[in-house]
């Protein structure tokens, strides 16, 4: 077990003795690469989100449209627009489950086996070291970790 240092990063973000910087940065890299694909996948889920809601006030526009006596335009839009897929067969859930279920799982199943692998599993050993390398030691707001809960 390696010991913490009195003013440094806990056991869970110390790198084994063993693994060299090179292999420090591309993990660091792989794991800058998974906070992309992380906020791709924000990105997708706001476009489900806004795609729906905006099916739901087309819905409204409908009947406010029939309300108002414009039949022929409500029918068109009812018809042609409301509930139908963005993509050939597909509604946006279909596509958020397909890329969860597809790419962003295969894409965290490998980044969790490449640490799994290297460095038993330890996330975000590269920032850690950076924290180390940034932070100014002894100051207020520069601390390695949270205060201790007593």
């Amino acid at each position: 077990m390696t010991s913490i240092p009195e003013d440094g990063p806990d056991a869970e973000h110390l790198r084994p003795p063993e693994v060299t910087d090179k292999t420090v940065e591309a993990l660091g890299k792989l794991s800058e690469a998974l906070e992309v694909v992380e906020h791709a996948r924000g990105y997708l889920y706001g476009f489900h989100r806004l795609t729906g809601a905006a099916d739901l006030a087309l819905g409204d526009a409908v009947e406010l449209f029939r309300d108002a006596g414009h039949q022929d335009i409500a029918d068109q839009l009812e018809q042609d627009v409301v509930g139908r897929n963005v993509i050939h067969g597909r509604w946006t859930f279909q596509i958020v489950e397909d890329y969860d279920d597809g790419y962003y799982a295969d894409f965290k199943t490998a980044e969790r086996g490449a640490r799994d692998q290297l460095v038993s599993g330890k996330r975000h050993l590269f920032e850690a070291e950076m924290k180390e390398d940034r932070r100014t030691h002894g100051r207020p707001h520069h601390e390695a970790l949270p205060p201790e809960e007593g």
